[in-house]
């Protein structure tokens, strides 16, 4: 399920957006001051933003720059939102570093064109519909689960968990990193509850002789290991 953090402070509107785009299976997070968002940004990493021009605490062009500055979200889509339309102005939010720029009053069927259209160029494994990975695919319209040719039936939290992992191989996650994503920010459970979910997630996906795909980082976490293969 593709992230989306909304930047918005007219409650309406960001409203009318978060609607909308999870009408469409988007995960939607709203943030009414542009301070508040930096700090949200530092914790976690959405798969695109939604940024209004002008906020309060930190104006949405400073927060631009500061997030292309970093490392961690230099790379991260951004579409802006303002009601600035004048070609110097778009002109500005784009050096900036946003990949869109969208004036208000817009479209809304338009703005979800463009949050398709950036995903499927920035980030096309979180707006896939099939996953493929060494002999695993896992399909996220049917919840269904196949390895080898052979159907593996999996909980809707195992189903989850294995999908958040596949959508970035290789990547270490934390558990807290793992909670966040799966369960979500508003969902209280202990940290021990991912080490009993991979642990059923990796009986059910490692039968027979299948290597196991899921590798455990001391210390760190977890990680999908797109470099595992059937043992022959």
């Amino acid at each position: 399920m593709p992230k989306v953090l909304i930047v918005e402070d007219e409650e309406p509107l960001s409203l009318l957006l978060r609607y909308n785009l999870e009408a469409e299976g988007y995960a939607v997070e709203v943030c009414d001051r542009g301070d508040d968002a930096e700090l949200r940004l530092r914790e976690h990493q959405p798969d695109l933003l939604l940024l209004d021009w002008m906020l309060p605490g930190i104006s949405g062009i400073e927060l631009c720059r500061r997030l292309r500055g970093r490392a961690e979200t230099e790379r991260m889509p951004i579409i802006m939102l303002t009601a600035r339309g004048e070609e110097s102005e778009r002109i500005r939010g784009l050096s900036t570093g946003a990949d869109d720029y969208v004036v208000k009053p817009f479209s809304i069927p338009e703005l979800m064109a463009r949050v398709r259209a950036i995903l499927r160029r920035s980030k096309p494994e979180v707006v896939s519909t099939l996953l493929r990975s060494g002999d695993i695919e896992l399909d996220r319209e049917t919840h269904r689960v196949r390895r080898n040719n052979r159907e593996i039936h999996l909980g809707p939290t195992e189903f989850r968990l294995l999908e958040f992992l596949m959508t970035s191989p290789g990547r270490v996650f934390s558990r807290e990193q793992l909670l966040n994503g799966v369960w979500g920010h508003d969902v209280y459970v202990d940290e021990r509850t991912v080490d009993v979910h991979v642990g059923r997630l990796r009986k059910a996906i490692n039968r027979g002789n299948s290597r196991d795909p899921i590798r455990t980082v001391r210390g760190a976490g977890y990680a999908f290991n797109d470099q595992f293969a059937t043992v022959d």
